[in-house]
Protein backbone atom coordinates (compact mmCIF):
# COMPACT_ATOMS: atom_id res chain seq x y z
CA UNK A 1 0.00 0.00 0.00
CA UNK A 2 1.44 3.40 -0.87
CA UNK A 3 1.88 6.26 1.59
CA UNK A 4 -1.06 8.34 0.31
CA UNK A 5 -3.49 5.44 0.55
CA UNK A 6 -2.32 4.96 4.13
CA UNK A 7 -2.98 8.64 4.86
CA UNK A 8 -6.52 8.33 3.47
CA UNK A 9 -7.15 5.25 5.62
CA UNK A 10 -5.74 7.03 8.68
CA UNK A 11 -8.11 10.00 8.18
CA UNK A 12 -10.96 7.51 7.72
CA UNK A 13 -10.14 5.54 10.88
CA UNK A 14 -9.08 8.58 12.95
CA UNK A 15 -10.96 11.55 11.54
CA UNK A 16 -10.17 15.06 12.73
CA UNK A 17 -12.93 17.57 13.43
CA UNK A 18 -15.57 14.84 13.59
CA UNK A 19 -18.70 15.97 15.41
CA UNK A 20 -21.11 18.88 15.39
CA UNK A 21 -20.85 22.50 16.51
CA UNK A 22 -23.51 23.45 19.08
CA UNK A 23 -24.37 26.81 17.51
CA UNK A 24 -22.82 26.90 14.04
CA UNK A 25 -22.85 30.04 11.94
CA UNK A 26 -23.37 27.87 8.87
CA UNK A 27 -24.44 24.28 8.39
CA UNK A 28 -25.42 22.03 5.51
CA UNK A 29 -26.08 18.36 4.84
CA UNK A 30 -25.67 16.40 1.63
CA UNK A 31 -26.36 12.86 0.53
CA UNK A 32 -24.88 10.84 -2.33
CA UNK A 33 -27.62 8.44 -3.47
CA UNK A 34 -25.17 6.49 -5.64
CA UNK A 35 -23.27 5.05 -2.68
CA UNK A 36 -25.21 6.19 0.39
CA UNK A 37 -22.62 8.65 1.76
CA UNK A 38 -24.10 11.27 4.10
CA UNK A 39 -22.18 14.36 5.23
CA UNK A 40 -23.01 17.32 7.44
CA UNK A 41 -20.59 20.25 7.72
CA UNK A 42 -20.81 22.92 10.43
CA UNK A 43 -18.72 26.09 10.46
CA UNK A 44 -18.35 28.77 13.09
CA UNK A 45 -17.26 32.26 12.07
CA UNK A 46 -15.57 34.86 14.24
CA UNK A 47 -16.49 38.56 14.24
CA UNK A 48 -14.19 39.13 11.25
CA UNK A 49 -16.11 36.53 9.23
CA UNK A 50 -13.39 33.86 9.25
CA UNK A 51 -13.87 30.21 10.14
CA UNK A 52 -12.61 29.48 13.65
CA UNK A 53 -14.09 25.99 13.88
CA UNK A 54 -15.21 23.44 11.31
CA UNK A 55 -16.67 20.02 12.02
CA UNK A 56 -18.32 17.27 10.05
CA UNK A 57 -20.50 14.31 10.81
CA UNK A 58 -21.98 11.52 8.77
CA UNK A 59 -21.10 8.18 7.36
CA UNK A 60 -19.74 6.87 4.14
CA UNK A 61 -16.80 5.41 2.32
CA UNK A 62 -13.16 6.04 3.20
CA UNK A 63 -12.73 8.62 0.43
CA UNK A 64 -15.73 10.78 1.38
CA UNK A 65 -14.92 10.68 5.09
CA UNK A 66 -11.18 11.30 4.65
CA UNK A 67 -11.70 14.08 2.09
CA UNK A 68 -14.17 15.86 4.36
CA UNK A 69 -11.95 15.44 7.42
CA UNK A 70 -8.97 16.86 5.53
CA UNK A 71 -11.12 19.68 4.16
CA UNK A 72 -12.26 20.80 7.62
CA UNK A 73 -8.61 21.48 8.47
CA UNK A 74 -8.28 23.57 5.32
CA UNK A 75 -11.40 25.65 6.15
CA UNK A 76 -9.93 27.20 9.31
CA UNK A 77 -9.10 30.88 8.74
CA UNK A 78 -11.08 31.14 5.51
CA UNK A 79 -14.07 33.37 4.80
CA UNK A 80 -17.26 31.95 3.26
CA UNK A 81 -16.26 33.63 -0.03
CA UNK A 82 -12.91 31.83 0.03
CA UNK A 83 -14.62 28.50 0.80
CA UNK A 84 -16.90 28.92 -2.20
CA UNK A 85 -13.81 29.35 -4.42
CA UNK A 86 -12.17 26.04 -3.41
CA UNK A 87 -11.94 24.00 -6.60
CA UNK A 88 -12.46 20.31 -7.25
CA UNK A 89 -8.81 20.16 -8.34
CA UNK A 90 -7.72 21.37 -4.88
CA UNK A 91 -9.53 18.42 -3.32
CA UNK A 92 -7.95 15.95 -5.74
CA UNK A 93 -4.53 17.46 -5.00
CA UNK A 94 -5.20 17.30 -1.24
CA UNK A 95 -6.15 13.60 -1.48
CA UNK A 96 -3.13 12.92 -3.70
CA UNK A 97 -4.52 9.61 -5.00
CA UNK A 98 -6.11 8.78 -8.34
CA UNK A 99 -9.89 9.25 -8.16
CA UNK A 100 -11.84 6.98 -10.49
CA UNK A 101 -14.96 8.37 -12.20
CA UNK A 102 -17.12 6.33 -9.84
CA UNK A 103 -15.51 7.96 -6.80
CA UNK A 104 -15.58 11.61 -7.91
CA UNK A 105 -18.85 12.31 -6.08
CA UNK A 106 -17.46 10.64 -2.96
CA UNK A 107 -14.34 12.79 -3.06
CA UNK A 108 -16.29 16.02 -3.63
CA UNK A 109 -19.26 15.47 -1.31
CA UNK A 110 -17.55 17.28 1.58
CA UNK A 111 -16.64 20.23 -0.64
CA UNK A 112 -20.19 20.57 -1.96
CA UNK A 113 -21.48 20.45 1.62
CA UNK A 114 -18.89 22.96 2.90
CA UNK A 115 -19.81 25.41 0.13
CA UNK A 116 -23.49 25.12 1.10
CA UNK A 117 -22.54 25.69 4.76
CA UNK A 118 -20.64 28.82 3.65
CA UNK A 119 -23.74 30.06 1.83
CA UNK A 120 -25.78 29.33 4.96
CA UNK A 121 -23.29 31.33 7.05
CA UNK A 122 -23.48 34.24 4.61
CA UNK A 123 -27.26 34.46 4.92
CA UNK A 124 -27.01 34.44 8.73
CA UNK A 125 -24.39 37.20 8.84
CA UNK A 126 -25.94 39.72 6.42
CA UNK A 127 -26.20 43.33 7.50
CA UNK A 128 -29.55 44.44 9.00
CA UNK A 129 -30.45 46.40 5.83
CA UNK A 130 -29.97 43.31 3.70
CA UNK A 131 -32.06 41.21 6.08
CA UNK A 132 -34.84 43.77 5.82
CA UNK A 133 -34.81 43.57 2.02
CA UNK A 134 -34.87 39.77 2.20
CA UNK A 135 -38.06 39.91 4.28
CA UNK A 136 -39.80 42.07 1.66
CA UNK A 137 -38.39 40.94 -1.67
CA UNK A 138 -39.50 42.75 -4.80
CA UNK A 139 -40.20 40.51 -7.72
CA UNK A 140 -39.21 42.31 -10.90
CA UNK A 141 -41.23 39.87 -13.04
CA UNK A 142 -44.44 40.66 -11.13
CA UNK A 143 -43.83 44.42 -11.47
CA UNK A 144 -43.50 44.05 -15.23
CA UNK A 145 -46.60 41.88 -15.43
CA UNK A 146 -48.65 44.39 -13.40
CA UNK A 147 -47.43 47.34 -15.48
CA UNK A 148 -48.38 45.52 -18.70
CA UNK A 149 -51.85 44.86 -17.30
CA UNK A 150 -52.18 48.62 -16.75
CA UNK A 151 -50.93 49.27 -20.27
CA UNK A 152 -47.55 50.72 -19.28
CA UNK A 153 -44.10 49.20 -19.37
CA UNK A 154 -40.83 50.25 -17.78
Amino acid sequence: MDLYSEIILDYFKNPVNKGEIDKPTGTASEYNPLCGDKIRVDILLDKKGKVVEAKFSGEGCAISQAATSMLTEKLIGKTPAQIKKISNEEIYKMLNIPISPGRVKCALLGLVTAKKAAISANTKTKTPDTKKSLKNPTCHFLQIKKSRQRGTTR
